[in-house]
């Protein structure tokens, strides 16, 4: 962090506008008083070295004499806005207060460069990034925070399997939240595996209920809630609520995601090529956001154009084995049975070395019209625990099994109503 007034002071989330006055937290404004606004930005100034209250007077109330209590006061009032992090503002009788910012800073933030990238790989430097930070400094929350949200993105999106990488995600929210409480962003996420892993439906809708309560502007929590919805067939509620999360953040790329899924679900096939035209346009190396375009498509009858998005995304992200399957599946479609099945094969080796979602090698093998053994992937879905089982009463693709009672059977033991 520099320490030159000229520029802007960054520490965690936060970043110090000393020209301009402003306190800014993960791009919005954050209201402090003038007079805590300067005592932080002395703190940071000094970050790393005790200051007197002298010290204190002379900088931030500019020579002003007030009392200790004053100070103190105004201290605590900057803690307070600072949430977790104003345990990073210290104090020592006979010395003074101090900000510290904790050696595992810059682990931290490279692990969330990392984490943005949104690929396997980017997902797994993010851990070790995070485990390196963990051992700089064992008390920081936001270690734990970040291996835990890692884990829990391995296992949305499919890239590691969900059991495995559900229990890593457990084992570092707990800790996150024992070190910093339980912020509406841990909450988010808590309810978030509540309802891809757990099923429990009802008390996933509270914690994500209480959540937009404590923080309305955190607009991932539209987009899970909205996923939630879904599951339970609110899909006009679904598309509300994520009406609401454009309010909160226009260009989060999981909003068209989901908005394209809703409108796929409620087989609203030209709303969801509309919106997933959209979301490829303003997120183009966005994979999933190819393969959520590409399903629309093939569904409008526009297979060839489908194909292309699908291979699109497989380029893009050749560690996602799911891309592959929905490829194979679209080549099926289109009356191409021999390249489909040159990419089963491809999958089921590299399935004894990686993780291959069953639940997308069930949609390949709807498509080649294999039964027995698309009903057999559904039901290891359910032992692995896949994340998209979440729509097995909801996905076009599941009106395969219409009349099945097996598959009525599988959706009760997946918990999906």
């Amino acid at each position: 962090m520099s320490s030159d007034l000229s520029t802007d002071l960054t520490f965690g989330p936060f970043t110090l506008d000393a020209g301009a006055g402003r306190l800014v937290r993960d791009g919005k404004e954050v209201k402090l008083r003038p007079r805590a606004f300067h005592v932080l930005r002395v703190l940071l100034t000094h970050s790393g070295r005790p200051l007197g209250y002298e010290q204190l007077m002379k900088e931030a109330w500019e020579g002003t004499f007030v009392s200790r209590h004053t100070v103190d006061v105004t201290v605590r009032e900057v803690k307070k806005t600072l949430e977790q992090y104003g345990e990073w503002i210290t104090h020592r009788p006979k010395v003074g207060y101090c900000f510290e910012i904790p050696s595992s800073e810059e682990h931290i933030r490279r692990g969330w460069h990392f984490w943005s990238r949104r690929t396997r790989e980017g997902f797994e430097h993010a851990i070790e990034s995070f485990e390196q930070a963990k051992r700089e400094c064992s008390a920081d929350f936001r270690a734990f925070e970040g291996v835990s949200v890692s884990y829990l993105a391995l296992a949305t999106f499919g890239m590691r399997p969900p059991r495995e990488m559900y229990t890593g995600f457990l084992e570092a929210h707990e800790r996150a939240v024992a070190l910093g409480g339980l912020s509406p962003e841990m909450r988010c996420n808590r309810a978030h595996g509540l309802h891809l892993f757990e099923r429990r439906l009802d008390d996933a809708e509270a914690e994500f209920r209480r959540t937009l309560t404590e923080k309305p502007s955190l607009a991932t929590t539209y987009v899970r809630f909205a996923m939630l919805c879904t599951t339970r067939k609110r899909y006009d509620e679904a598309l509300e609520t994520i009406t609401r999360g454009y309010r909160a953040d226009p260009l989060l790329p999981m909003l068209p995601v989901m908005e394209s899924d809703v409108y796929f679900f409620r087989r609203e096939y030209e709303r969801a090529i509309q919106v997933g035209a959209k979301l490829v346009e303003l997120h183009p190396y966005l994979q999933v956001g190819r393969a959520i375009y590409a399903r629309a498509l093939e569904y409008c009858g526009r297979p060839a154009e489908a194909l292309e998005q699908y291979q699109l995304g497989s380029m893009m992200s050749p560690d996602l084995p799911w891309l592959r399957a929905l490829e194979g599946a679209c080549l099926a479609n289109m009356g191409r049975t021999a390249e489909a099945l040159a990419i089963v094969d491809a999958l089921e080796r590299l399935r004894c070395t990686e993780y291959v979602d069953a639940f997308f090698m069930a949609v390949l093998r709807i498509a080649l019209d294999q039964r027995e053994q698309a009903f057999a992937e559904l039901e290891r879905a359910c032992e692995e625990n896949s994340a998209r089982l979440y729509s097995l009463g909801n996905d076009p693709k599941m009106d395969y099994f219409a009349g099945d009672p097996r598959f009525v059977s599988l959706r009760e033991k997946a918990g999906v109503p």
